[in-house]
């Protein structure tokens, strides 16, 4: 029930974990008084070499200790620091919600959305009516020309489909906002679920169709039609997802940079009538880009040879599967029994006020935001944050002007690049409006559909119009950060500038070690493999020497094939080429963080803080942020879909690259994970 936005070849980020809320930098006394809270050493493995495994070395007994939590797919330092977050952020709705708000204020919408949503006797009382006039329209389509409108229709109302897109800039011009199509239509999480024919994959079609047939029975559907229909459903889907792009293909943003003449297009799909679609649509324009073109491809030929009944039952499927989590308890336990336990493995639904709150944080972020920053988020903060991303804006580009690999033409582009980076630290300069938006404590769905209309307003009206960089993309409470290349921006919202990841209170290693490499991490996806080809302006463009380019493209490679090598569970391989910008992006990180940290007057020295040493606490605190234990279902998926590398390569990657960490260590030559010098990876 929300607006999707595609951003998929738009943003970096630092972790698979969104939509987390921080608590700020408050601190209780004996957190300030001890020191040596800000590094576990009771979650330390020290059976374990470090030179063998470092991950084990720093986290191996809090791995074998912990356990999952039923409601959760993984545990570790950003699940314990959502939990901790959503609290508070449950606090202020509470709090809100008990007092006597002004209709149309801030206060009133977060907390009558979240009320609302809290109200199951009255989503229970009202069944599958919110979906009524929906089924009733899809009922009324007789050819696949008028579902074609319908599809179009629903957009304004967070109820479109197939028709995937959003408005951003144009990749190559980009102070220009354009409406960007891509691929769709699919509901498991990507193209190889519908042809792979595994033991593990296979299962996963198996519950799909169980799912499926489980939705059409809630709807009304009799049982031997709803499992005709699943079956439907899921083959159709197939032949969807056969013009879909892989994970891997996605990232490549030239493939995947597609412009159209409007009138081009309408030839290359003549059964889309392109002219009416955008006019439905509210989108005046004469050119197109098309992320996927052989999707639209398909779906044209789809459209016409595919049994409009086929055509329908999809719809429907689609619109209850979207809607379910605003639907009664029979149509959330029917998701979560597929998406929680069969695809995530997780053995019991997320409470219900914890769906809302994000709910809320999605619909209504910076309504939100304003309300969290006022009670969490500290200024002192968000200059402490400046200083360090300045101290490590200038590691970087001493960095860069020591490298013996670029050229002195690309590499003044480069540093002219590194010197452009806008920075967003904490929450926006300017808030959103949402004052179209009607929320009412009366029913959930309908106030989901009214904060709907209003993002596509939003949207849309971007059309035409220069585009606005100072927008953020995530919440101010997001425990998250982000690199953006169309606008050469780094973001850390407010939610992450917190422990592990910051504190006034902590020692220089720990900081760097964690927010440090965090800031390196995403100043580095500005020149990732996706990243370096766009210009300091956020265009997409060649700024490189082809020399330049081709030795860049020889590093990154051997990263590609070091991280090809990393195994986990039953011999489940970690894809390189999917994971190459998140890799180059840690590995960049953690050198530049542990660069600046050398100029810290506690980086110069030795002095040890709990028997530890500067550099020793650095890297311990950097393995310490991915402290994390994930169910298997969801590392299959994400192993998949994820451009983020497990946790324990996030960490091992990077280490065994620098020499700093050998001799932190002692390690020797003999270490199972020990790279001779010369084999060691790196771009930046």
């Amino acid at each position: 029930m929300y607006l999707k936005l595609n951003l998929g070849l738009s943003l970096a980020v630092l972790a698979f974990v969104a939509g987390c809320q921080s608590k700020g930098t408050e601190k209780s006394n004996a957190d300030v008084d001890q020191r040596t809270v800000f590094f576990d050493r009771s979650g330390m493995d020290t059976t374990v070499n470090p030179g063998d495994n470092f991950f084990l070395y720093a986290n191996g007994t809090w791995l074998k200790k912990t356990e999952i939590p039923k409601t959760e797919t993984g545990w570790g330092s950003f699940y314990t620091l959502y939990n901790q977050n959503i609290k508070n952020l449950q606090s202020i709705l509470e709090a809100a919600g008990k007092e006597d708000q002004k209709q149309g204020s801030a206060g009133q919408k977060v907390a009558d959305l979240y009320t609302s949503g809290m109200d199951t006797v009255t989503i229970e009382k009202l069944g599958i009516k919110p979906l009524k006039p929906l089924f009733d329209k899809i009922d009324q389509i007789k050819d696949y020309k008028q579902m074609i409108a319908f599809l179009a229709d629903g957009y304004q109302n967070g109820e479109g489909d197939l028709f995937d897109f959003y408005v951003g800039p144009d990749d190559k011009l980009s102070n220009k906002n354009a409406a960007n199509f891509s691929q769709s239509g699919i509901s498991l999480p990507e193209k190889s679920y519908y042809f792979n024919n595994d033991a593990q994959t296979k299962k996963i079609r198996t519950e799909f169709l169980k799912y499926a047939t489980k939705l059409f029975t809630l709807t009304g559907v009799d049982a031997a039609n709803a499992s005709k229909y699943a079956d439907n459903v899921l083959k159709l889907e197939t032949a969807i997802a056969n013009s879909h792009s892989t994970p891997v293909e996605l990232r490549d943003p030239q493939k995947n940079y597609n412009k159209f003449y409007v009138a081009d297009l309408q030839k290359q799909t003549p059964n889309i009538d392109w002219k009416d679609v955008l006019k439905r649509l509210k989108i005046k324009t004469d050119t197109l880009l098309v992320g996927q073109p052989k999707y639209y491809q398909s779906l044209n030929t789809l459209f016409a040879t595919q049994p409009i009944e086929i055509w329908k039952q999809k719809l429907k499927f689609d619109a209850a599967n979207n809607a379910s989590t605003a639907l009664g308890k029979a149509f959330r336990d029917a998701r979560f029994e597929f998406y929680g336990r069969t695809l995530s493995g997780q053995q019991a639904p997320t409470e219900r006020w914890k769906t809302i709150v994000n709910s809320t944080d999605r619909n209504l972020g910076e309504l939100l935001g304003q309300l969290y920053v006022e009670q969490y988020f500290k200024p002192e903060a968000k200059e402490r944050m400046l200083s360090l991303v300045n101290n490590l804006q200038k590691v970087y580009h001493s960095r860069m002007e020591k490298l013996d690999w670029m050229s002195p033409e690309t590499k003044e582009k480069a540093e002219a690049k590194l010197a452009a980076f806008i920075k967003k630290i904490g929450y926006p300069d300017k808030w959103k409006k949402y004052d179209d938006v009607e929320i009412s404590k009366g029913t959930y769905y309908a106030n989901l559909q009214s904060s709907d209309r209003h993002a596509y307003k939003e949207m849309i009206d971007k059309l035409g119009k220069p585009v606005d960089k100072t927008e953020w993309v995530m919440t101010p409470p997001t425990v998250n950060a982000y690199y953006n290349p169309s606008f050469n921006e780094i973001v850390f919202p407010a939610g992450i500038l917190q422990f592990p990841f910051f504190d006034f209170n902590a020692d220089d290693a720990i900081n760097y070690g964690a927010i440090g490499a965090v800031i390196g991490h995403e100043m580095t996806h500005g020149f990732d493999d996706q990243g370096r080809q766009y210009d300091k302006d956020g265009n997409l463009k060649e700024w490189w020497t082809a020399a330049d380019a081709t030795k860049f493209t020889a590093k990154a490679k051997k990263v590609t094939e070091l991280y090809n090598g990393f195994t986990l569970m039953d011999d489940q391989h970690v894809n390189g080429s999917l994971t190459l910008g998140e890799n180059l992006a840690d590995i960049g990180g953690l050198n530049i963080a542990y660069e600046a940290f050398k100029l810290t007057q506690q980086g110069k020295g030795n002095t040890k803080i709990d028997g530890l040493s500067p550099d020793q606490r650095f890297f311990l605190s950097f393995a310490q942020v991915w402290r994390i234990k994930t169910r298997d279902e969801t590392m299959r998926v994400r192993l998949k879909t994820d451009p983020h590398s497990p946790e324990m390569f996030r960490v091992n990657g990077p280490v065994y690259s620098m020499e700093a960490f050998y001799k932190a260590f002692n390690i020797q030559p003999t270490a199972k994970m020990f790279v001779a010098p010369a084999n060691r990876v790196g771009v930046w």
